[in-house]
């Protein structure tokens, strides 16, 4: 035992040594207890490197169970489980297949039209109208990358989750926006409530305004947002979209333009020599109160239509007053024979005065109808003989068909297009058959155009017992000298043909009509 210190710290050195001998005298005697307590620094290392051995091999498993994931999953060529398109499952599918799935699946189900309504009316937007797309291949490439983008553990995490977290690709769309602009136009061009814009008309000498409606046009906008969402989501199939629209307002009635387009200077008719030229008179029209006192009226009130009263001034010299200066050559003339009754002759009178002196325009159509006008009492004309029901009778203005009938001889011999020719019920005392041209005002009419480069005058007179119709205006050289002939090939059926002579000689021949006549009862 050591030795004691007096004082503080002797006595707490002491202590210190008592409780080393303690500590030693503990241990002793757990080795004693406890023999297979071993502090053997040999037999510790041991243990130490067994442990390491073991939790290198478990993480030499995990790591090749990795690797030979990892492998599989590079060596897997096919789409990944867990992915769609447009929620059709392609999950271990190869693009291929994935394509044809989905191209049967889902697109070949969809409708190839947007529909449209507006109140009771349906309206039909066709995909190739406007050009659209469905980008499949893009879907399936994008579907394809899933799960093969980023690092090998990235990749490999992603794959592991896909079955608990699923993904589906969207499949774009695209269409030609300015083709859609051209459809919306047309469906607005459609809709019922079409704006009415200002317009004018003449009747009785009056100008008619009428200020226009306000209409419908389709929105543009809201039109092509429901295409793109329609599209993008592919929820069109058997739906009918309300077409959105907005007003359309008429224009403002522009009183200036109205005028301008209207008013009309007096032109007398002339003609020149050289070069050999007809011009033709206009009559002058202009409002009969001043513009803008026309302005004033109709800014100061809200009507549909406005009255506007106005002056005409009629040319000094029609083109019908022009002398044969003007229409130098006589292209045709043809008469045929009537009987002197009072009344029948009045009538021929009539209508022969009602064309003669006639001008027509290169390109303008005659219509002996309007050129004659209808045949009343109040016109002059007297009840004659014509065919009604296949008896003679009396009726207003019979005769006339002579007129027409000879006129339609001239026109023919001077080469000129017949527009429309009816031939008689019954055959005519004064033309065989195949020859005449029957009217009836309201229902049939003779027409014929002057298809010449030059303008014509008719000359038509009744006297003697004839009616002469004769045609004035240019010979060129590319004229023919004309004969028509007939043949009858039936009972009561003829044929009419127009023969070409050059020079004295023989051209050739044209079928100009088959008419067939009824026998009188």
């Amino acid at each position: 035992m050591a030795n004691q210190i007096l004082g503080q710290d002797g006595e707490i050195n002491n202590q210190e040594e008592n409780e080393s001998n303690i500590v030693v005298a503990d241990t002793n005697t757990e080795m004693k207890a406890n023999p297979s307590f071993n502090l053997n620094p040999k037999k510790m290392k041991k243990g130490l490197i067994i442990s390491g051995i073991s939790v290198l091999s478990v993480l030499f498993l995990f790591f090749l169970v990795v690797l030979i994931f990892s492998i599989n999953n590079n060596k897997d060529l096919n789409i990944k489980k867990g992915v769609s398109i447009e929620n059709v499952d392609i999950s271990g599918l190869s693009k291929e297949d994935a394509k044809n799935k989905v191209q049967t699946e889902f697109l070949d189900k969809l409708d190839n039209n947007i529909l449209f309504q507006y109140g009771d009316e349906g309206y039909t937007l066709a995909f190739e109208q406007i050009d659209v797309k469905y980008d499949l291949d893009a879907a399936i490439e994008k579907a394809y990358n899933i799960g093969r983008t980023g690092t090998i553990i990235e990749r490999d995490l992603k794959v592991l989750d896909l079955p608990k977290h699923p993904e589906d690709v969207t499949i774009e769309v695209s269409y030609d926006k300015v083709a859609l602009d051209a459809c919306i136009n047309d469906l607005s061009a459609k809709l019922p409530e079409q704006v009415i814009q200002p317009s004018y008309y003449t009747e009785d000498g009056k100008l008619i305004i009428t200020s226009g409606k306000v209409g419908k046009t389709c929105d543009v906008e809201g039109v092509e947002e429901i295409v793109h969402n329609a599209l993008n989501g592919k929820d069109y199939n058997e739906v009918f979209y309300d077409i959105p629209t907005e007003d359309e307002f008429p224009d403002e009635i522009d009183v200036d333009q109205i005028h301008s387009e209207i008013y009309k200077e007096v032109k007398d008719a002339y003609y020149t020599v050289e070069p050999r030229m007809v011009y033709v008179d206009e009559t002058g029209v202009d409002f009969a109160e001043d513009v803008e006192t026309v302005k004033q009226r109709i800014a100061a009130t809200e009507q549909e239509k406005y009255e506007v009263e106005l002056k005409f001034t009629p040319a000094n010299v029609t083109v019908n007053d022009l002398g044969f200066d003007a229409f130098p050559d006589q292209l045709a003339t043809f008469s045929t024979a009537y009987v002197n009754n009072y009344n029948r002759t009045i009538n021929l009178s009539l209508a022969s005065n009602k064309i003669n002196g006639k001008v027509l325009m290169p390109g303008e159509t005659f219509s002996y109808n309007n050129i004659v006008g209808e045949r009343t009492w109040a016109n002059g004309f007297r009840n004659a003989a014509i065919y009604e029901n296949g008896q003679v009778v009396d009726g207003l203005g019979g005769g006339i068909c002579q007129v027409s009938s000879t006129l339609y001889q001239a026109i023919l011999r001077a080469n000129l297009e017949v527009v429309e020719r009816t031939n008689h019920m019954f055959l005519t005392s004064y033309l065989g058959g195949g020859l005449d041209a029957t009217v009836a005002y309201g229902s049939l009419d003779f027409k014929f155009k002057n298809n010449r480069n030059y303008p014509i005058k008719i000359v038509s007179s009744v006297g003697g017992g004839y009616c002469t119709v004769q045609i004035y205006g240019l010979r060129t050289e590319d004229d023919y000298d004309i004969k028509i002939t007939t043949s009858k090939i039936g009972a009561r059926t003829y044929q009419a043909y127009k023969q070409y002579y050059k020079n004295g000689a023989y051209v050739g021949s044209e079928l100009i009509s088959t008419d067939s006549y009824s026998a009188h009862t």
